[in-house]
């Protein structure tokens, strides 16, 4: 063995255990988000209660608005008008957002700062994973399953990251993320692990730091939509108890943790944000696997398994944007929309990849 295979092995090896210590640090996140929501003050539960139902005074009183008006010669005349109650623009009730998780406790605060600086030190520590692993082979690190997997779950972290240090309240998402970053690093490392080596001939382009890495980019953004998406639809149900006249509602574990999350018409907007923020960016990447596909097989595009459900993807989330945009359709049915998009983004990834034969089968899992 010459000394650079040898140094190339020692640096796979590097990122091996640099990818499962990051597993390790982003176990304890876990339990510390847990800790955070489940030791967090819950003095602020019950808002949304509140300001769905009221007391039967308020309830009477919230047809009409009394104005006082003043006559010249002293003296007053009272006028009513009807109260407007404004919606959300998800059509559902407008409440308050909900306290985050740690419902400003110091214990739950405390708890949720160290959730956070460990998951930037797991980030910190996945991302040298990823670099090594390029180091490694001496090319882009997603060149199969595993790097693929390895790299999505690090760029949907920094997502995260980074919107939390843009002051956007996204706190409520680092349970979720941190559980199923762990979910796909757990994949990654027992049923998609490859040993580093170099690509075939098909692979072996610039334009696999290109189409790949923006592939990649989307499916993050996609998955951080999609989590605001189905959060949606748990707090609107919630909501929908709170204000169900029959006295329905929900019960103490549902109240204790979906009242900690955005109001429903918060997330169903940071939903539609994100989802529509990088669309054009995966249009392009359909366009640069296009250009690709002819430097590499002489045609711009075949109806390849990956190809076509690449493009299904780009038409489902293509129907969510204009639904939203044009026919009025939010909250639920958009909602349903958004994660009907992302479960063709996910079965264009695992399940044609591990399911069906096609051009793109070359690289191996």
């Amino acid at each position: 063995m010459n000394i650079a295979a040898a140094a190339n092995e020692n640096m796979a090896q590097t990122s091996n255990v640099l990818i499962y210590s990051a597993m390790a640090v982003y176990t304890l996140a876990f339990f510390a988000l847990i800790a955070e929501w489940a030791l967090g003050s819950r003095s602020k539960v019950g808002r949304t209660a509140s300001a769905l139902t009221g007391d039967a005074a308020a309830t009477a009183a919230a047809g009409t608005v009394k104005v006082d008006v003043a006559h010249k010669g002293g003296g007053a005349a009272v006028l009513e008008r009807p109260k407007i109650i404004t919606r959300s623009a998800a059509g559902s009730r407008d409440v308050p957002d909900g306290p985050g998780a740690a419902g400003s406790s110091e214990k739950g605060e405390l708890y949720g700062r160290i959730a956070i600086s460990l998951t930037v030190l797991a980030f910190l520590i996945h991302a040298g994973g990823v670099l090594t692993r390029a180091l490694s082979v001496e090319r882009a690190p997603w060149g199969n399953m595993y790097e693929f997997s390895t790299t999505f779950a690090m760029v949907a972290v920094g997502s995260y990251l980074t919107l939390f240090a843009l002051k956007k309240n996204v706190r409520w998402m680092g349970l979720p993320l941190v559980a199923t970053v762990l979910l796909d690093l757990g994949l990654a490392v027992t049923v998609l692990y490859t040993e580093s080596d170099q690509l075939v001939p098909a692979l072996d382009s610039y334009w696999l730091w290109i189409h790949v890495s923006t592939a990649i980019i989307c499916g993050a953004v996609f998955y951080i939509g999609a989590v605001g998406t189905l959060l949606y639809l748990f707090r609107d149900n919630y909501e929908a108890k709170l204000a169900d006249p029959s006295g329905k509602q929900p019960g103490a574990f549902a109240t204790s943790v979906l009242e900690r999350l955005p109001a429903a018409a918060s997330l169903d907007k940071f939903s539609y944000r994100i989802n529509a923020l990088v669309f054009p960016l995966w249009t392009f990447t359909i366009i640069a696997g296009a250009i690709w596909a002819g430097d590499a097989w002489g045609r711009y595009w075949g109806w390849d398994p990956k190809e076509t459900w690449a493009f299904i993807t780009w038409v489902a989330y293509a129907c969510y944007l204009h639904a939203r945009a044009t026919a009025g359709w939010k909250g639920r049915k958009a909602a349903y929309l958004a994660l009907i998009a992302f479960g063709c983004w996910i079965f264009n990834y695992y399940g044609v990849n591990i399911f069906i034969n096609g051009k793109h089968s070359y690289a191996g899992v």
